[in-house]
């Protein structure tokens, strides 16, 4: 019987190897304000060398791979939101970015954070919009293009919403949207006591704040992935969502409700094309309610995982914190 001792054992290790080692050293991840100039250079250069690489992918429109991350939320911005999903999704898009940043163009830290409360009720006046150390401001109010900072020159092939066409990153700050980004509008959502009420919480308001402060591309629904403010504003996103399991992290990290089959219409959301099927499901997840089996897909910018795999931040596949600023 000693073989199948040895036999047993080696199944074991096999296991172990395939599920992942558990999170002992988790990368920090930080907000933008906190950060010194030379590392918010190093961010914005690796977005800029995202934008210089060509697409590899094969997606619809994508030319580079900025726009093929884009693409991942472009191709299924109605399976994605208003759905239990949401919150799973978005933050294994942000983990899909951030690998990208760090193993295509040699970027070292992790992804930051906008710690948008410190600015709810002035985005204008917020240092993410800084020309040099930042991503620009406003766009003009002719044209609603950016006119300033690192990305004013990029042509981004994707959008508005599930268009294909070619144009500038576009913002329309507003301050008085940029509230639904406050404290207040936070800690409502972390004193909610249950998935079930706390996802769409988050998804009203603050999610809504930041996307209708910066305006612009950032306001569309399916296409806003095209600013890359998007991806400090998800990751703020993923943190308050964090924090809010942290409250009752043994069965926060374990549970998921919500429907799974997104609407037809919704505010910020352009028409759905005939070109776009209707969501009716997901793999591992065919139903009408969001499960733990329910499979987010990346379209190749990273591997698909179950919300199951995604719900703790600091398990067999995330290994990531949050540093308070």
């Amino acid at each position: 019987m000693a073989w199948l001792q040895i036999f047993v054992v080696f199944l074991l290790c096999v296991c172990s190897a395939v599920v992942g080692e558990p999170c002992t050293n988790p990368a920090k991840r930080r907000a933008w304000h906190t950060l010194s100039n030379a590392d918010k250079l190093a961010y914005i250069n690796a977005e800029l060398c995202l934008m210089q690489k060509p697409a590899r992918l094969g997606l619809p429109g994508a030319k580079t791979r900025f726009d093929e991350l884009q693409a991942i939320h472009q191709l299924q911005a109605y399976a994605t939101h208003f759905v239990g999903s949401f919150l799973p999704f978005h933050r294994l898009m942000m983990h899909a970015h951030e690998s990208a940043l760090r193993s295509e163009c040699g970027y070292t830290g992790y992804q930051p954070y906008w710690h948008e409360q410190i600015d709810a009720g002035k985005f204008s006046r917020s240092v993410l919009l800084d020309a040099t150390y930042g991503f620009g401001g406003d766009g003009s109010r002719t044209t609603g293009c950016i006119t300033n900072g690192p990305f004013v020159n990029y042509t981004n092939s994707l959008g508005p919403g599930y268009e294909v066409t070619s144009h500038c990153i576009n913002r329309r700050i507003s301050d008085l949207a940029s509230m639904g980004s406050s404290q207040a509008q936070v800690d409502a959502c972390l004193a909610m006591k249950d998935f079930e009420t706390a996802w769409p919480c988050i998804e009203g308001q603050p999610h809504s704040g930041g996307h209708a402060g910066v305006g612009g591309q950032m306001q569309n629904g399916v296409s806003s992935p095209g600013d890359p403010l998007f991806y400090l504003h998800h990751t703020w996103l993923d943190k308050v969502f964090w924090d809010w399991q942290a409250r009752d992290r043994a069965v926060r990290v374990s549970r998921i409700a919500g429907t799974n089959i997104g609407p037809d219409f919704a505010p910020g959301f352009p028409p759905r094309p005939a070109s776009i099927p209707k969501p009716t499901g997901a793999d591992g997840d065919p139903g009408r309610v969001t499960t733990m089996g329910h499979v987010l897909n990346m379209y190749g910018n990273g591997p698909n995982k179950t919300i199951a795999d995604v719900m703790d931040i600091q398990g067999d596949f995330l290994c990531y914190e949050y540093v308070e600023p």
